[in-house]
């Protein structure tokens, strides 16, 4: 029984370390997860942020910098009063651009007006905020939202972190387990690491489903049940990306039963044909195999590449440049980090196990291994070059930071690869202990006269019946119990001599260091997935830079106009200051002076902009007197850019008057 305890204290360990997996996992994913911006900005709003238009507008327009997800309450218009004004849900042509209107209540009354939207971007991450317009003058407003984006709810945010970590694992584990039992060895240990990764799979699936509306909506724990909010979701583009994978997991399910199944068991038979017979079974039988192999090997792929692109249809590489190749390369990728650190991960569980593993099977994992690190340079050079596009994103962008850490540890995994590499080719088989192909059953043997007479002459031929099933059945019993304890000691031994081999001790503890290096690296990929592309950051920051540089290097717009009424004293310069002269609130300052320049007063004097070609206006500005010969007009608001007329009239006396015309440039 000893034997038998120091076997099973040897096993669980792997499932150990896949649970140290998780955990360092989610530990990095929730340190990088927490500071990822937004994806889709919104770039242009009509009316324009702090406009006054002098009639109230049909509807709402937004514009973002990609294509969006709306439901029924993304964009929400509120009165001054906080009564929503708008009807009816968004339009939109389904995300595929980022425009999206919503209509308005006919006539809503002057005032301040609050917009408060909320978005998913086409990449599956949430974005939200808020701006104001007024109609006909600003008012004051009892609507208080934050301009930002909604604040997630902290528990559904840290629960859908770790949803997406377990579904990124799962699926790893699933893939590496399934190419490395087909292609290089098939275990009990393996096994556990294929089907362990399919019920992290299919778990985090289903946890994201039900967290998706609340981590979307920025509700609540309280709504993850919320029927409603799952319809929605299911209607989306990454709803249904999550629908569809857990379709996929029930044609995984059955490919995992015929390739740790039917498939190996053949393989075991085979392997334990000793005579003639058995032999020449396994010859009829090879057909069979054969077709099952290439049947795996088909429905296996597309499986595997099916599952890839429910994160490729929905993620980074559907939103920006090139998707219609972002996307292809992208499952490409997934599935080699699959196939390499799930590989590992099986390879580390055999190892530590105690199976039998030749030498060539590792070397066979070592080839796909190195075709793998191949296809995961060439498709991540690529999503380099796409998704941070410059080297100043490269360094001064968050993702382009993570991106540069993930660099590193690839490199540093190679290297810890090649060390691997080296033990391989000083691995030596361990000789294989041979095992008798036919055995006695328990208390088996000839029959000697004495039973042939007792039989005969039995009084009671159903009670020894009865005794001899009996004694059958307890040694039965006693043999199963001889039979593990037996393969216990077998399987001991022979971990014992394996283990006095230093090559595969070795390379046990070089897969181990390759393992942690893994994972982290698919903390980091994980975190990657969460964060703002590198070149659309740097986007959003030169145009917001552009609306921010062009009014300052304008300046105030000064315009001086000669004025005559007609009248006794009707002549006069009127100097209007326009400050700063662009779109928003802007500052009117008017100063008259007479023919000999000194500060003259007038009975009247009023001012108007007008921009003709949007058919904007005349806004009227509220000038009051500050001092002899000067007004002024603060808080005078310009919806858009353009070339506007300003008319100003001037009136000296009861009959004389005159409106002059300039035009103001409005930046």
């Amino acid at each position: 029984m000893r034997t038998r305890t120091a076997v099973r204290r040897g096993v669980p360990l792997p499932g150990a370390l896949l649970v140290a997996f998780l955990a360092a996992l989610l530990c990095t994913l929730t340190l990088g997860a927490g500071t990822a911006s937004a994806h889709a900005a919104l770039t242009a709003t009509d009316p324009a942020d702090g406009s006054v238009v002098p009639a109230a507008p049909a509807r709402v327009t937004l514009t973002f910098s990609e294509g969006v997800l709306l439901s029924p309450d993304s964009v929400r218009v509120l009165d001054p009063r906080g009564e929503r004004v708008d009807e009816g849900r968004p339009q939109h042509d389904g995300g595929r651009s980022g425009t999206a209107t919503v209509a308005l209540r006919a006539g809503i009354a002057d005032g301040t007006y609050t917009v408060a939207w909320q978005a998913v971007s086409a990449d599956s991450h949430p974005v939200a905020g808020a701006f104001t317009f007024s109609v006909g003058a600003p008012s004051k407003t009892t609507v208080t939202v934050d301009s930002a984006a909604t604040r997630t709810d902290p528990a559904v945010a840290a629960f859908y972190a770790i949803g997406r970590y377990a579904a990124y694992a799962g699926f790893v584990l699933l893939v590496g387990g399934c190419v490395f039992a087909g292609v290089c060895r098939s275990s009990r240990a393996v096994q556990r690491v294929a089907v362990g990764g399919w019920i992290a799979l299919f778990v985090s699936t289903v946890a994201l489903l039900l967290l998706r509306g609340a981590f979307t909506s920025g509700k609540g724990m309280g709504s993850v049940l919320d029927l409603s909010l799952l319809g929605g979701v299911l209607s989306t583009k990454p709803g249904a990306a999550l629908l569809s994978r857990l379709l996929l997991l029930s044609a995984a399910a059955v490919f995992l039963a015929v390739l740790f199944g039917t498939h190996a068991q053949e393989d075991d038979g085979r392997g334990r044909s000793g005579d003639g017979a058995a032999a020449a079974a396994g010859g009829r039988t090879l057909g069979r195999r054969r077709d099952i192999a290439w049947g795996l090997g088909v429905g296996g792929t597309l499986v595997a590449g099916g599952l890839a692109a429910t994160w490729a249809l929905a993620e980074h590489a559907s939103a920006g440049l090139q998707p219609w190749l972002a996307m292809p390369v992208d499952v490409a990728h997934l599935l080699g980090v699959a196939v390499w650190l799930g590989g590992l991960a099986a390879l580390l569980a055999t190892l530590w196990s105690g199976d039998r593993i030749r030498r060539t099977a590792v070397a066979r994992f070592s080839r796909m291994a190195f075709v793998a690190v191949c296809v995961l340079v060439a498709t991540g050079l690529y999503q380099s070059w796409r998704q941070v596009g410059s080297w100043d994103a490269l360094t001064g962008t968050e993702y382009g930071r993570w991106l540069l850490v993930k660099a590193g540890l690839v490199v540093i995994m190679v290297g810890v690869a090649f060390l691997s590499r080296r033990w391989t080719g000083r691995l030596v088989d361990a000789p294989e202990s041979r095992r008798p192909t036919v055995r006695k059953k328990p208390g088996a043997g000839v029959k000697t006269s004495h039973d042939s007479k007792s039989s005969h002459d039995s009084a009671d031929g159903v009670d020894a019946v009865s005794a001899d099933n009996a004694v059958s059945a307890v040694d039965s019993v006693r043999a199963a119990q001889l039979a593990r304890q037996r393969a216990a000691r077998e399987k001991a031994a022979g971990r014992r001599v394996r283990d006095a081999d230093t090559g595969r001790t070795g390379l046990r503890r070089s897969v181990l260091a390759e393992a942690g290096v893994a994972v982290v690296v698919l903390a980091v990929t994980t975190a990657l997935t969460g964060t703002q592309p590198g070149r659309a950051e740097t986007e959003q920051r030169r145009a917001a830079a552009g609306r921010t540089a062009a009014p300052s290097a304008a300046g105030p717009a000064d315009v001086r106009i000669a004025y005559d009424t007609g009248g006794t004293d009707g002549r006069g310069t009127a100097r209007v200051t326009v400050d700063p002269a662009r779109t928003g609130a802007n500052t009117l300052t008017v100063t008259l002076t007479d023919a000999s320049g000194r500060p003259v007063d007038v009975p009247e004097l009023t001012l108007s902009m007008t921009e003709k070609e949007k058919q904007i206006g005349p806004l009227r500005a509220a000038l009051e007197r500050q001092s002899a010969g000067l007004w002024k007009a603060k808080d005078f608001r310009l919806p858009m850019a353009g070339d506007w007329q300003l008319s100003l009239t001037v009136r000296t006396s009861d009959i004389d008057q005159v409106t002059e015309i300039e035009n103001v440039k409005i930046i």
